[in-house]
């Protein structure tokens, strides 16, 4: 796990497979609130370490932690390894002569995919993935946020409103500010300080604004920082009137659980899913230099009558479509297992 929404990727599947007899050894990043998840669901894991920042320390990092972890691999003795875009799964299933799946859904990853995919036995990503990695490549019709926000997974828990303290008809909004850390951001932007000024200014006038920050929260911001647990941040997504920021994944969580999402990001409009999600009419995606732009889109949103109600039609059409993806991942891991593990 490199991140806090592989957790939930996986958490389900995983579950669903130990019910089955399959042993599981989960290896995990200390990146924000990941542990934290992995205690919150009762998950056993190996604490990897911190991550990197620069390509230098990243490029170092990724040798000292191909060791680490041939250490606990090779004690642990996998049948399969299995990561999403992760570098170390696909070069421990070389050096340890085992397959290996990665799952991906994010093009703009090209150092990463440079270091992971001719490693990789299959590579796993959504049907609207817009680059071909070849035979190794399966496409499935879903996304991951469908992996643990499908309905056949997740129904919001209104007791999120007692631990906001606000009535379920107060209006509410959900703003992300992400780092820039990771190795698909260097040379990327988002939002401006002078921008997250001007667009909780403009939320406050019309409702409650929450924000998470995966950077440190600017002291001028603290008022407005997310009150809950981090694990019932779907619950506030799915009921939150608007969702506006950096991050990607949570842009696509809102889109699929009904809520308007509003995305600034230099390099996400580009992503398949979010292509696909935009011809569904569920989100809207900005370059920062549009932001004033972005600023406009919030506020012909607000205006209008009915949204939550019009973007849950939108999502009911949308999931007609989509398959349950962790459904998926059982059913193509079990047969991959069979086929290339224990025939």
């Amino acid at each position: 796990m490199n991140h806090p929404a592989h957790v939930h990727f996986f958490k389900n599947f995983i579950w669903e497979m130990e019910k089955r007899g399959h042993e599981f050894f989960i290896s995990s990043r200390d990146k924000e609130i990941a542990l934290h998840l992995l205690e919150s669901y009762g998950f056993k894991y190996f604490n990897r370490g911190a991550g990197y920042s620069g390509l230098l320390g990243k490029g170092l990092g990724m040798l000292e932690m191909d060791a680490k972890l041939y250490r606990v691999a090779k004690k642990f003795n996998p049948d399969l390894f299995l990561g999403l875009h992760n570098t170390y799964i696909a070069h421990l299933g070389k050096l340890l002569r085992k397959p290996s799946i990665t799952f991906t859904d994010t093009e703009h990853a090209r150092l990463a995919s440079l270091l992971t995919m001719p490693f990789t036995d299959a590579i796993c990503t959504p049907s609207c993935f817009t680059k071909d990695f070849g035979k190794k490549h399966v496409r499935y019709n879903g996304y991951h946020e469908l992996a643990y926000l499908h309905p056949n997974y997740f129904t919001p828990d209104p007791t999120v409103f007692d631990d906001l303290e606000i009535s379920k008809n107060e209006p509410f909004f959900i703003v992300r500010f992400v780092s820039w850390g990771a190795s698909h951001d260097v040379g990327e932007k988002g939002i401006s300080l002078a921008g997250k000024r001007k667009l909780v200014d403009l939320l406050s006038d019309h409702g409650k604004v929450y924000i998470t920050s995966e950077e440190n929260l600017p002291k001028e911001f603290e008022q407005f920082r997310l009150p809950v647990p981090p694990e019932r941040i779907h619950d506030l997504l799915a009921y939150a009137n608007l969702y506006f920021g950096e991050s990607p994944t949570m842009t696509t969580e809102s889109s699929v659980l009904g809520t308007p999402a509003i995305c600034v990001n230099s390099w996400a409009c580009r992503c398949g899913n979010f292509i696909d999600l935009k011809k569904h009419m569920l989100l809207n995606c900005f370059h920062p230099s549009e932001f004033p732009a972005a600023i406009t889109c919030v506020e012909e949103l607000l205006s209008r009558v009915n949204l939550k109600g019009v973007w849950n039609k939108r999502r009911e059409n949308l999931l007609k479509g989509k398959i349950d993806v962790t459904g998926w991942m059982i059913e193509y891991i079990q047969d991959y297992l069979e086929r290339s593990v224990y025939s």
